[in-house]
């Protein structure tokens, strides 16, 4: 890699900047992306984006699932007593989060890149920060309704806009460990939630006592968190300011030579929106495959989230041991997560690691419906943590893999979200108080669509595994002679799906 001629020792304004883009854009596309880049170039982009983005989308990520889920905390708190949850009000205000959560995905992320990512996504957070505290000033089952809808419209760009803003900055076999980095925090969140849960539902002052608190706490620290991230989140490569123009130069490069013909421009930023592109989200198999997989593996992943501290209550342990006793299947997650993450993306592969994960999270069920003991039923639920949460960052990677360019992207990963956010109608009301405390029915549902999982990755993987080969004898070469290279996105036949 050539380095530029421009000096890196000043700080280019924001026209000067946008200037610099162009011109780097210019260059790469004459260059043709033929040239590998540096090795040593690569490896300290890499770790630069490690330092200035993973750690504000781990803080993200980690607060959107401790307020989305603190309802959980709150409930053995006195939240069903205090605002009168008789019959299945309390799973009803649960499910209303997720009818907001689920319409704004894919507009969402159409308007990611517009309103510039490195605002937009921390300006989610602040919004449902606020509203978060306001769930601590309720006092009827109509306000928690209200709030909780407006909780799930403000966090429901929040995920799929991580995962194609990461997409704007590794490459497609960096991405998985990258989001399995951030999507720790939801394990953890049960971890650290519980841990915080049980001081604050201590504090009784000024006519709110117990779990009032834990929302209006935990809100306060949301929007904080949200205000300082606008201050240091990039929008795109080109835009980062802790990079040298030479290194937004080699970002920019990196990101055309992993397109394999999938993009002609070579800066996201220069990309433009057409409907050609929301038109091909919708008419690749693995869209419809892979939503359906995350639909199948989002039940358990919520219904275990919600209700692990009314699991572990009906074993027989007492409310703040209850609390408490969440924390270590949540901590076994989240090195589930980083350990899966991260031989996914070094072998390139995702299929067979939810495979993995699938199988493991069944035989934790199965210690739950059969276990006859309190320890061997909690054992289960190690399993069920650390086999459904990794699941999770591999099913979303494995799209975002295999579509391409941008806004393709976009729509697939939001579309992918929306329908798999459906199976929250499912997880909120899979473990109903009629139930306790064995649960049965819940545990079945969730097992039932764990297996549908594994037969939905199998089928994705032989799709994938077949059309590859086609690609690799040329028989999709004929598309190169139909019209537009510059439209054929992830149909161009150097493009290869991940496994």
């Amino acid at each position: 890699m050539a380095s530029l001629e421009s000096p890196v020792s000043r700080t280019p304004d924001s026209k000067q900047e946008e200037g610099l883009a162009k011109s780097h854009v210019e260059k790469i596309d004459a260059a043709e992306a033929e040239t590998p880049l540096d090795p040593i170039m690569d490896k300290a982009l890499t770790r630069k984006f490690d330092r200035h983005i993973v750690p504000w989308l781990f803080g993200l990520w980690l607060l959107a699932f401790i307020d989305r889920s603190n309802i959980g905390n709150a409930r053995i708190d006195g939240l069903t007593q205090g605002l009168k949850l008789t019959g299945n009000k309390f799973n009803i205000a649960l499910t209303v989060f997720y009818i907001p959560y689920i319409l704004i995905d894919v507009p969402s992320n159409l308007v990611l890149k517009y309103f510039k990512a490195g605002h937009y996504l921390p300006g989610l957070m602040v919004a449902w920060g606020l509203v978060g505290m306001c769930m601590g000033f309720t006092k009827s089952y109509g306000g928690l309704i209200a709030a909780r809808f407006f909780l799930g419209l403000c966090e429901g760009g929040l995920l799929g806009g991580m995962i194609i803003y990461l997409a704007m900055f590794y490459r497609r076999h960096q991405l998985m460990y990258r989001i399995g980095l951030f999507y720790c925090a939801a394990p953890l969140s049960g971890a650290f939630g519980g841990l915080l849960a049980t001081g604050l539902a201590e504090i009784k002052y000024g006519g709110y006592n117990r779990w009032p608190w834990i929302f209006i706490v935990e809100g306060a620290i949301t929007i904080l968190f949200g205000i300082l991230t606008m201050f240091f989140l990039p929008h795109t490569p080109s835009e980062s300011k802790f990079l040298t123009e030479e290194e937004r130069y080699a970002a920019i490069y990196r990101m055309k030579l992993d397109a394999h013909g999938a993009t002609t421009t070579s800066d996201v930023a220069q990309e433009a929106f057409s409907w050609h592109w929301v038109k091909m989200a919708f008419l690749n198999w693995n869209t419809m495959l892979l939503s359906v997989c995350f639909l199948l593996i989002v039940i358990p992943i919520y219904s275990f989230s919600l209700f692990l501290p009314s699991i572990i209550s009906t074993l027989g342990y007492k409310r703040t041991t209850a609390q408490l006793f969440t924390v270590p299947p949540n901590i076994g997650a989240v090195l589930s997560v980083l350990v899966c993450t991260h031989y996914s993306d070094k072998v390139k592969a995702r299929g067979p690691f939810m495979l993995g994960g699938c199988t493991l999270a069944i035989v934790g069920y199965v210690m739950l419906l059969a276990g006859k003991r309190p320890a061997v039923q909690y054992g289960g639920t190690f399993l069920v943590a650390a086999g459904v949460f990794p699941c999770s960052p591999a099913v979303m990677a494995w799209l975002t893999n295999n579509v391409a360019p941008h806004y393709v992207r976009a729509t697939a990963v939001g579309f992918q979200i929306c329908i798999a956010n459906c199976g929250a109608f499912v997880a909120t009301f899979t473990y109903l108080q009629k139930d306790a405390p064995k649960y049965q029915v819940g545990h079945i549902i969730n097992l039932v669509s764990l297996c549908l999982a594994i037969i939905f990755i199998t089928i994705t993987m032989l799709y994938i595994k077949w059309e590859n080969s086609m690609r690799a004898r040329g028989a999709r070469d004929y598309r190169l002679t139909e019209g537009d290279e510059g439209l054929l996105g992830y149909r161009h036949p150097k493009f290869r799906y991940t496994l």
